[in-house]
This record gives structure tokens, sequence and C-alpha cells, in this order.
């Protein structure tokens, strides 16, 4: 059973995609010629991590019911070392 590499691995090949002139100038101007390749793997990398990340929130929500919001943003807070959140995050 063959499997397929996970995004960001295996060989590189070209493939064609279609953008408006716009944000093709965009990211020339951004990232000059030779880089536009890089970041596009990074831009679908990123994309492809947050749904999977929003996948797995669904699951968990589907499993557990919903997240909750006040206790995420006291984490938040304490995290960020906001002092008026961190007393209730822990």
């Amino acid at each position: 059973m063959t499997t397929s590499p996970a995004p960001g691995e295996g060989p590189v090949r070209p493939v064609s995609v279609s953008l408006h002139e716009g944000t093709i100038a965009a990211l020339k101007a951004r990232t000059g010629k030779g880089g536009m390749s890089a970041y596009v793997e990074a831009l679908i990398q990123r994309q492809l991590e947050r749904e999977r990340l929003r996948e797995l929130i669904e699951d968990a929500e589907a499993g557990h019911g919903p997240v909750d919001r006040a206790a995420v943003e006291a984490k938040r807070a304490f995290l960020r070392g906001d002092a008026a959140g961190s007393a209730d995050a822990a």
C-alpha cells in the first residue's frame, strides 16, 4: 500500500494555476520572481493546517459540546501575560 506524502514532503513538481494579474503583481512585488513558488507553497500548507485544525475542533465539539468562550479568552489573556485575565485563567 502506497501512501501519499504529507504536505511539504515529497518531490517538487510544477503545476499550473490561474491568478488575477493584480494578485500576480502583488506576489512578485513581495517575493521576487524566484520566491513565488516557496511563498505559495507556504500559504497552501498554512491553509491546509487551518482546515485540519478546524476539522479537529468540530470533531471535539461534536463529542464534548461547544467550547466555553470565556475560558478560551481567559487562557488567551494568561498566555499574553495580561494581568486582568491571568488570575482567572489558572
